[in-house]
């Protein structure tokens, strides 16, 4: 029997996406709930040419009482949700009517891929995993004021359905300002509070605050270990601003201590080791991000490309750097099995084929 779905949305001032998203969702929705928490442009009138569940929500600096608001507005069987700036294409769109009709009653979430960039042929280049359909009768919360998760528990499926993000606005500090905010109020912060904090700070350039907050974040020792991994790399991140390489050295080294070495790690160490024209060491780590497996079921957060050609391409450049021309080709034929027009594949092949014929 196929299930009926509620898409519940927030949305604020998303008149230049809100119409893609809702076209490309409405086939699979049987009930569009739109939450708007205060827009000044034409974002209402959009959302009621889909639907006649527009609500207002007063803002009040908190994420997850808006969503939590509206999946309190659904009358079906599960709910969706999206951001304004999501779209559904047509081939997920597809797969998504097909699980529709085949989902098993006992399924309490969905999860999906969120592919968040691409690369030049299309292909996702960094994507995370949501919990993005969850039955409605389990009355799962969102939890956290700022970057919000959804509290899922039960039996989780993992479907191969992707939603796809299109950001088109600029980068703000909304979110700086409300954990800004939140401090002074005393708010307490969670584990998961203080590492989005640092991320804010360091997206903001407050690289020195950032450290502060991943390392509170970190020494608490509560935190959820890919979370800590991703911290021991951003705090490296932080510190190779003002070439600290011995500390940032050790920070991405620290990340082997909460599972095996992931190939983003392994690229910032051979970047490091590059940098300072220690090829061999660099030679060591981008080898190691090509062997390394990719953390599929392991990690929302993956940049293939740390998996990929990206180590490749380096490792070209540091062959040819020590005169192994042989070598640097074979590495950058290597790559281009994964992006056989990216430019610095083409400059280096002719960079090759230049040298063999002098």
């Amino acid at each position: 029997m196929a299930i009926s779905i509620s898409l519940c949305m927030i949305v604020k001032n998303e008149e230049d996406t809100l119409a893609a998203c809702l076209t490309s969702v409405g086939e699979v929705a049987d009930e569009i709930i739109i939450i708007d928490t205060g827009s000044a442009d034409q974002t209402k009138q959009i959302a009621a040419t889909f639907t006649d569940h527009v609500y207002d929500f007063e803002w009040i600096d908190d994420f997850a009482a808006a969503r939590n608001f509206a999946f309190s507005k659904a009358t079906k069987d599960y709910i969706l949700w999206l951001d304004a700036d999501d779209i559904l294409t047509m081939e997920n769109k597809q797969k998504l009517l097909t699980l529709k009709e085949t989902l098993p009653s006992y399924v309490d979430s969905v999860m999906m891929f969120y592919h968040l960039s691409f690369d030049e042929h299309g292909n996702p280049s960094f994507s995370s995993r949501r919990n993005r359909l969850v039955k409605r009768e389990k009355n799962f919360r969102w939890i956290g004021f700022v970057h919000e998760y959804l509290d899922v528990k039960g039996n989780i499926f993992q479907s191969d359905i992707a939603i796809v993000h299109k950001k088109e606005k600029v980068h703000s500090d909304r979110n700086l300002k409300i954990y800004e905010k939140a401090l002074k109020a005393g708010h307490p912060f969670t584990p998961r509070d203080k590492y989005y904090f640092a991320n804010e700070c360091k997206d903001h350039g407050h690289y020195e605050r950032a450290i502060e907050w991943y390392q509170k974040f970190l020494d608490e020792g509560k935190g959820w270990s890919e979370d800590n991994i991703q911290a021991c790399g951003k705090i490296s991140d932080c510190l190779l601003q003002t070439k600290d390489w011995l500390p940032a050295i050790q920070s991405c080294l620290k990340s082997f201590e909460y599972d095996t070495p992931r190939g983003e790690n392994c690229c910032r160490l051979g970047s490091i080791y590059l940098q300072q024209n220690d090829y061999e060491r660099a030679i060591f780590w981008y080898n190691l991000a090509t062997q390394v497996a990719i953390p599929e079921n392991k990690s929302p957060f993956i940049d293939r490309s740390c998996y990929t050609w990206l180590p490749h391409i380096q490792l070209c450049l540091c062959y040819d750097r020590l005169g192994k021309y042989g070598e640097a080709n074979k590495h950058n034929e290597l790559a281009s099995e994964f992006v056989p027009n990216h430019p610095a594949v083409l400059y280096n092949r002719k960079y090759f084929q230049d040298m063999n014929e002098t």
